[in-house]
């Protein structure tokens, strides 16, 4: 597995880097090649929400929080829970909004996507536990979810490991126009900016995320089975309605609610990061994703960026579950 870590990491500041630069994948148990699956599904209500969850690991173990992505789901990590539940963390992994079995509790709760509304589902997970604090990890919509909490609460989060870097957005800084190269990898966000995206992904969910694996992780060569096992949570009665949105309103297209008008304002100052850090990035990432270069600075605590090599793309945890899993070890040995 080291092989597969580029040796180009920025220096720990604090002192803390030479922790992990001392020993990096030590102490971590392998995982299954072929992983049968979850345990049977947990349920807890937290705040707008009737989350399905699953749990591995012992319940004194450290918390871990794992964060999917859209459009993907929990099984993004079924090789990582078992490396860090055998490594004796308490692993915890909730199907987002519009996902699998989680649903809305009251009929009347806008089906809101924005980003402080999962940021909010997260912390209101955590309480719902009795989860003072987690180590936070995710990637895509998980991991922007995993910066807001980082970076607005970081009592709350012991340490991050977040894919493809700070995400954290604004609906300002979405207004600015980017080069074109750079607009054609959004392509599907202005589909979704029409009625008739809004019905053709209604209609072709399961054919219209297959395609964003396919170009998101080009050198994946994942099966059927594994794709449909996904699949599977995009069924959710919500799912079509939370994805339309988020994009929508990223784009100034959609109103969120008023009550996340203070947190989005927060947002909007990009703020920085001091809780412990590793950000990964694949060598072979077909979605829109920054430099790494782009946002080290955000990081002011120990941090390190870790690229991996041989073609490890968008779903970072599925495709390189050791190596996510060791940067979540990693982390918290600061």
């Amino acid at each position: 597995m080291p092989d597969e870590i580029d040796a180009t990491r920025r220096d720990w500041i604090k002192g803390a880097g030479a922790l992990l630069a001392a020993a990096p994948f030590a102490g971590i148990v392998p995982a299954r090649a072929q992983p049968a699956g979850f345990g049977p599904l947990k349920r807890v209500e937290a705040g707008d929400l009737s989350v399905a969850f699953v749990e591995a690991g012992p319940r004194d173990g450290k918390p871990v929080l794992l964060l999917h992505g859209w459009p993907y789901d929990i099984h993004s990590y079924a090789e990582v829970a078992p490396i860090l539940a055998a490594s004796g963390y308490r692993v915890l992994i909730p199907f987002l909004r519009g996902y699998g079995e989680t649903r809305f509790r009251s009929e009347t709760t806008p089906r809101n996507g924005q980003q402080a509304a999962l940021a909010a589902d997260a912390l209101a997970f955590l309480d719902a536990l009795g989860i003072e604090r987690a180590l936070v990890a995710g990637y895509d919509w998980g991991a922007r979810t995993a910066c807001i909490l980082a970076a607005l609460s970081p009592e709350r989060c012991k340490g991050l490991v977040s894919v493809s870097g700070y995400l954290i957005g604004s609906r300002e800084a979405n207004a600015t126009p980017l080069p074109p190269k750079a607009e054609l990898q959004w392509w599907y966000q202005f589909y979704f900016a029409t009625e008739r995206g809004r019905e053709g992904y209604a209609r072709y969910t399961r054919d219209f995320a297959r395609l964003i694996w396919e170009l998101a992780s080009p050198r994946w060569r994942f099966d059927d089975a594994t794709f449909a096992r996904s699949a599977k949570a995009f069924e959710n009665p919500d799912h079509v309605a939370v994805s339309i949105h988020n994009y929508r309103w990223r784009l100034g297209l959609a109103e969120g609610e008023a009550r996340f008008d203070a947190t989005e304002r927060k947002l909007a100052t990009f703020p920085t990061i001091a809780v412990p850090t590793i950000t990964l990035e694949g060598d072979a990432n077909g979605a829109p994703h920054p430099e790494p270069s782009a946002y080290a600075r955000k990081f002011t605590g120990p941090y390190a960026h870790r690229t991996l090599t041989g073609g490890i793309g968008h779903n970072l945890p599925q495709e390189a579950p050791q190596a996510f899993a060791q940067a979540v070890v990693d982390v918290d040995a600061v």
